[in-house]
């Protein structure tokens, strides 16, 4: 759709699916996603393209599951970076609750945005269980230098590793630790990051999943590593009477605008089931201080080309 304006419609799809990460690559919009059922049905992921927001193709299956032949259940909750030409790509399989199951984290790479994924090590990238996190919900993120960084962790807690060059591996820290704690207050899962001048947004998903009490928290630093203790609430049902529990987000940057997207799942208001999640974009404002500002869901919203966000740029 062109213009100076377009109508963008929630949600991107009527399927059930849910974990968003979005990412710009080769010149579209990119979101990946969990297919929103049972966990013993959770075999594979799918992504979605588009170049204007507006009009969304689905690539089914894009992952090469012959090399996670014991991730058979639960692939959850997709992340992807670009480094060096290639698309590193982190899932979580298995749901599992203890370090005698295989599964975890798995890392996969791919020559395009959209697939397929292939193994890239033979084991889990994590597989263990550190400070108490889950290995679930991964999130990858790249600074200004280069380096990637991992977050990651259901259960309430929240870790972060450095990636290797290689991608398949950890690069410890000063002090030798691997993983480090970093878990904000109100946390749950589904962190999700972005850098914007010398500051780090760091927003996460509360509440339960399966219900209305989902939500998105932020917190800024001036280190990825916190103080997050400075946290408000963004994203909620409040008083929608169309939808509740939105959550675990990832985020589109527009800099010809210097505006963010927010995409998230959420429950549609009639549809009383724990896995009937559908995928939204909804406009993620700042002010002039930079604060995110609450956001307000919408089965559509018009998304004009004027720059809309008058703090700092990056």
């Amino acid at each position: 759709m062109n213009g100076s304006e377009k109508i963008l419609k929630n949600p991107i799809n009527d399927g059930w699916y849910a974990d968003p990460e979005a990412r710009i690559y080769e010149g579209k919009y990119v979101i990946y996603a969990t297919r929103s059922l049972p966990f013993d049905e959770q075999k594979n992921q799918v992504c979605f393209t588009s170049a204007d927001l507006v009009h969304w193709e689905k690539h089914e299956d894009i992952i090469d599951m012959s090399g996670f032949p014991w991730a058979t259940r639960a692939i959850w909750a997709p992340t992807v970076i670009d480094k060096d030409g290639k698309y590193y790509y982190i899932f979580a399989s298995g749901d599992i609750h203890s370090e005698e199951t295989k599964g975890g984290l798995e890392i996969a790479v791919s020559e395009s945005p959209i697939g397929p994924f292939r193994a890239l090590t033979d084991a889990p990238l994590v597989n263990g269980f550190h400070h108490g996190a889950q290995p679930i919900d991964a999130h990858l993120f790249k600074d200004d230098d280069g380096t990637v960084y991992l977050l990651y962790g259901g259960w309430r807690h929240c870790n972060i590793a450095i990636m290797n060059e290689e991608m398949n591996g950890f690069v410890p820290f000063p002090d030798g630790e691997v993983f480090r704690e970093i878990t904000p207050p109100d946390y749950v899962e589904g962190p999700c990051v972005f850098k914007r001048g010398k500051e780090y947004y760091f927003m996460w998903s509360a509440g339960d999943w399966a219900h209305g009490t989902y939500h998105v928290n932020v917190a800024r630093a001036e280190s990825l590593f916190g103080d997050f203790s400075n946290y408000r609430t963004i994203l909620q049902t409040g008083d929608c009477a169309f939808a509740n529990g939105p959550g675990h987000n990832g985020y589109f940057y527009l800099p010809e605008q210097d505006r963010y997207l927010i995409v998230y799942h959420r429950h549609q208001n009639g549809v009383r089931r724990g896995n009937a999640r559908f995928i939204c974009i909804d406009d993620m404002p700042l002010d002039e201080n930079g604060d995110v500002l609450p956001i307000v869901m919408t089965n559509e919203w018009k998304m004009s080309d004027e720059k809309i966000v008058t703090a700092e740029g990056r």
